[in-house]
């Protein structure tokens, strides 16, 4: 079911500090379907409005609210070429072949990685793994790499979240003597390369439904299906017990937020049962990363995506790439220790790196849009940028300036880059079609990311090519991109546990967006900027009751600038709720996102 949004503003915001409009969420018919909802099911009316607002059905409230993987895990053989995938791995499994795991450099790909060898190693085998090093190596399988590996003895080449796009490098492998499977989700074009197995739902002969899983995901489905064959082949036993898979869901779970990936159906389910894994502190290199990281609290969704995941994924900026992938396989104590205190350095060295690109690229952006913000995407490019951080720096412009954005590296007459995008704008399909018209030396991804080698030469044509592709979808989207409010509530009613009841609905994240509330007439007792840019405030209500708020990386942006110059006065104030656990006692804070003038 879809919720149309009405059409007037909520509260009479039609044009906020962000220039956006305020719209309630649900229709008349939404509203009528949340009191539905609370009067069969008992529950809340705010979470009743949180559900029918993500198109929760009247007869879906309960499996909704608890996500069971055994009603929403597909038959691994729903897949195009699982079958032969699974054979040839049970194969390798039963004979004792050499295998070797080759993934991203990203935590989706460490995930994969990590997951397929866990398994493979319980299941007897011992099966080398090899993360490409971003600079020298670039994404993707690589010919150098794969002849070392063949020159240890591999027979079966397994890629995880990489290998859709890599003919020539695949081919290479069938010639000395390999076979290879494809555990990928990125975009495919028609033309796939050579190898025993693909499994990728975005290929265009797939009709599984499941493009929107991520390849820890796909790994996982996989394993699903490696472990039911081996137990038909009898090859489990007293002396070797079949590996326990939902023992794996912490790995699921991170790469799934990480990712970015819609949280939807059974992505859902992987992150809820994912973070109950994780509660358990199972898996050492996760408990020696949450650890250091100083987590506080059960580990939610947004320590996945803005804690944990940016660590494990420092070692493949500017790092080890293999960091990652080794933290998540080790089950030593001390090494565990050791690579996560190097992946927290690693991350701050990172942060430093990328704050200098971002404040280089931002100013080149806004000269490039100019004082009208014209212009439909943001390509911007430098010598001397880190490619390790320029999909960090393109989140980073995607978020300033609300429209597509990509950010180059250049080095001598090559630059790479990364692309973010916003819900939409498909940006991966951009990107193939950019490389089919020979603007690029090579590229791929998928509707919010993509990857791209361009010449130098060739960033005037690619601008070009991204302009005109997607003008009209960017037009749409930002029409479309008033901020949506779930309702209102007042300082007193921000409570623990709202929280705790508004989370029964998540988890929160791409495709489940966290319930937005707006905060009428709330005076600013104070606000300052703090830190990298913040901004923290204190909300006032009529009643003297009062909340903690905060926006991130907001203070020279019109948002900010609105935040600091209220003090004293009442706004309209729009944004989440976030707990935060601090020495046993959790509160509730609100994370900023809009304000408006009252009146």
């Amino acid at each position: 079911m879809t919720i149309a949004l009405t059409n007037r503003p909520f509260l009479n915001v039609s044009h906020s500090a962000t220039g956006r409009a305020w719209r309630e969420r649900l229709d008349v018919r939404g509203a009528q379907t949340a009191l539905a909802m609370a009067q069969r099911y008992g529950i809340s009316d705010l979470l009743a409005r949180v559900l029918a607002g993500r198109g929760v059905g009247l007869d879906e409230v309960e499996t909704y609210l608890d996500p069971a993987l055994r009603t929403l895990l597909p038959d691994p053989d729903t897949l195009t070429d699982m079958a032969p995938a699974v054979e040839r791995l049970a194969q390798a499994v039963v004979r004792g072949e050499k295998v070797a795991v080759f993934g991203d450099y990203d935590v989706d790909g460490a995930c994969s990685t990590a997951l397929l060898v866990g398994v493979l190693r319980a299941a007897g085998l011992d099966p080398l793994f090899h993360i490409p090093d971003r600079i020298f190596e670039g994404y993707g399988p690589n010919v150098p790499a794969i002849a070392a590996l063949a020159a240890e003895g591999v027979k079966l080449l397994v890629t995880v979240d990489c290998g859709t796009t890599s003919a020539e490098p695949l081919a290479a492998a069938r010639r000395l003597g390999m076979d290879v499977v494809v555990i990928d989700h990125h975009q495919a074009s028609e033309a796939l390369p050579p190898a025993h197995a693909i499994v990728n739902p975005n290929r265009e002969d797939d009709l599984s439904g499941l493009g929107h899983v991520c390849a820890a995901g796909l790994t996982f489905i996989t394993a699903v299906g490696l472990v039911r064959a081996l137990r038909q082949m009898g090859h489990f036993g007293a002396g070797r017990p079949a590996p326990d898979l939902l023992e794996a869901l912490d790995l699921v779970a991170l790469a799934t937020v990480a990712d970015v990936v819609p949280l939807k159906g059974l992505n859902r389910a992987f992150v809820t049962k994912g973070l109950i894994a994780l509660r358990r502190r199972d898996r050492v290199g996760l408990t020696a990363l949450m650890d250091v990281a100083r987590l506080d609290g059960p580990p939610r969704p947004y320590h996945l995506g803005f804690i944990l995941g940016p660590r494990i994924n420092a070692g493949g900026r500017i790092g080890d790439a293999a960091l990652g992938a080794r933290l998540l396989l080790t089950s030593d104590p001390m090494e565990a220790k050791t690579i996560a205190a190097e992946l927290d350095r690693l991350n701050s060295e990172r942060q430093e790196v990328e704050r200098a690109i971002v404040a280089a690229a931002e100013a080149e952006a806004q000269a490039a849009l100019g004082l009208h913000d014209e212009g439909p995407v943001v390509v911007v490019s430098g010598d001397g940028w880190h490619p390790g951080v320029v999909g960090l720096v393109a989140s980073r412009l995607k978020e300033r300036f609300q429209r597509p954005a990509f950010a180059i590296a250049l080095n001598g007459d090559m630059g790479t880059g990364s692309g973010r995008s916003v819900p939409g704008v498909d940006l991966g399909r951009a990107v193939r079609e950019a490389v089919e018209k020979g603007l690029l030396v090579k590229g791929g991804g998928h509707a919010m990311a993509a990857g791209l080698t361009v010449e130098r030469a060739r960033l005037g044509d690619l601008r070009a090519h991204l302009e005109a592709r997607l003008a009209a979808d960017v037009e749409r989207a930002r029409a479309e991109g008033a901020l949506t409010v779930d309702g209102a509530l007042t300082a007193a009613a921000a409570t623990p546990a709202l929280a705790e009841t508004l989370a029964r609905a998540g988890p929160f994240g791409a495709g489940n967006p966290e319930p937005m509330f707006a905060f009428p007439n709330h005076k600013l007792a104070y606000v300052e900027s703090f830190g990298a840019g913040h901004v923290r405030a204190r909300l006032m209500s009529g009643d003297g009751s009062s909340l903690k708020a905060v926006a991130f990386r907001i203070a020279e942006e019109p948002l900010g600038r609105a935040l600091l110059a209220a003090r004293g006065r009442p706004l309209h104030v729009a944004g989440t709720l976030e707990p935060e656990t601090w020495q046993g006692e959790t509160r509730v804070s609100l994370r900023i996102k809009d304000v408006a003038e009252v009146g």
